[in-house]
């Protein structure tokens, strides 16, 4: 009901104001009026109304300019009450709501400010006109606590509008967070998938493309090894059709009834797989593993196998020797990953940002690893990553040597 009617008077403000106006002219005027016995005071009504409808007209503005329409209001309200008028609150009216204006759309210095000088001024005038002891206290006290009534009505209505606009503002950003959340989230997810598409496609499609020709040169001259070579490519597109079905398959949704079991995310236990299809495409590769081998957790295992799996791509896509070696470290509390070749290697993927040397890069980050990539002083290139067992672990002195 409050806000429909706050609503209302916001929508309907000027009809509003002109009928507060009316209303505070027939309270001044009632105000003068009013009669105490054994106090004198002016028998006319006119010379009360006639600031307050100066002080009334001036109070249409009060919305917008309160100090004004309060310093108005002041003069009034002195004007009449040196007249001898008997300070009541029908005829300080006006100046109440001129102040209450001030104290809701002010600070608080200013309502401090007019406050105190309307209490002095009307205190003094009144204590001016009738300075005997007769009905002091009605004269003095009872104006100061009626216009320290509207002060701190109009302070806390100020403090309401401050408190609304307070949790608007928590509300809006709140939304605003939560919709760049949605599209961070949405942006990672699709950074991951792009991640697993590339590793797979490229990878595959890599070793494909050797196979197919080494198979082609050896056609006229060793068709039995051709032949295998043409069986191993088979063998590579069908692998890569169902890690790549697999990879799409995280887009389906979870309680799509239609939805076949995902196939196992690969992890190191994989390596001799991989190095047996990078070696029927030609490149020799040396698997080495060095200290006890300790289970990771899932992601740090498809990180590291989709690191040497990007690596030994870019060797066979790059390379220009035929051999690479990968060596597996496990210290204490990290897995230490180097993939080198004997050749050139991946320097010109190196050189212009390639996606592989990115991809690798960014999956290292996301567990809490790190990882190099470069030429060997002594020729060849190398690929190092140091990662933890277990996701973000913390990084250690062995790690960084």
């Amino acid at each position: 009901m409050t806000t429909s009617l706050e609503r209302g008077t916001r929508r309907y403000r000027h009809v509003v104001d002109a009928a507060t106006v009316l209303a505070l002219l027939g309270c001044v005027a009632l105000g003068a009026l009013l009669h105490v016995p054994g106090i004198s005071q002016p028998g006319q009504v006119w010379p009360a109304v006639a600031p307050a409808a100066v002080t009334c007209l001036a109070l249409l503005r009060a919305r917008v300019q309160p100090r004004a329409a309060a310093v108005v209001a002041m003069a009034g309200a002195v004007v009449t009450l040196a007249q001898g008028y008997i300070p009541t609150p029908l005829l300080l009216a006006p100046l109440m709501l001129a102040l209450y204006w001030v104290a809701a759309g002010t600070d608080r210095g200013t309502t401090r400010v007019f406050g105190l000088a309307s209490m002095a001024m009307v205190v003094i005038t009144t204590v001016l006109d009738t300075p005997t002891t007769e009905m002091l206290l009605l004269r003095t006290l009872g104006p100061v606590l009626w216009l320290l009534l509207a002060l701190v009505g109009g302070s806390g209505a100020r403090l309401r509008t401050a408190y609304l606009e307070s949790v608007q503002a928590r509300a809006a950003y709140a939304e605003r967070t939560r919709e760049e959340e949605a599209r961070l989230r949405v942006a990672e997810e699709r950074m991951r998938i792009a991640r697993e598409l590339h590793d797979v496609v490229a990878h595959h499609m890599a070793v494909a493309n050797a196979q197919a020709g080494t198979a082609r040169h050896l056609v006229p001259t060793q068709p039995e090894q051709a032949l295998k070579l043409l069986d191993g490519l088979t063998a590579t597109m069908s692998s890569a059709l169902i890690e790549l079905r697999a990879t799409v398959g995280v887009l389906r949704q979870s309680g799509d009834p239609d939805a076949e079991s995902l196939e196992p995310a690969p992890g190191l236990d994989r390596l001799p797989e991989l190095v047996s299809t990078c070696e029927s495409a030609g490149l020799e590769v040396t698997l080495t593993t060095e200290g006890e081998s300790r289970p990771l957790s899932p992601g740090v295992d498809l990180t590291a196998y989709r690191i040497i799996q990007e690596a030994l791509t870019n060797v066979t896509k790059h390379g220009a020797g035929q051999g690479a070696d990968v060596r597996l470290t496990y210290a204490r509390t990290r897995l230490l990953i180097s993939v080198t070749n004997d050749g050139t290697a991946a320097v010109a993927e190196a050189a212009d940002g390639g996606f592989g040397l990115m991809g690798m890069r960014e999956r290292a980050h996301s567990v809490g690893g790190d990882l190099r990539a470069g030429p060997l002083p002594g020729g060849g290139f190398e690929v190092a990553t140091a990662l933890p067992l277990h996701s973000l672990a913390p990084q250690e002195p062995e790690a960084a040597a």
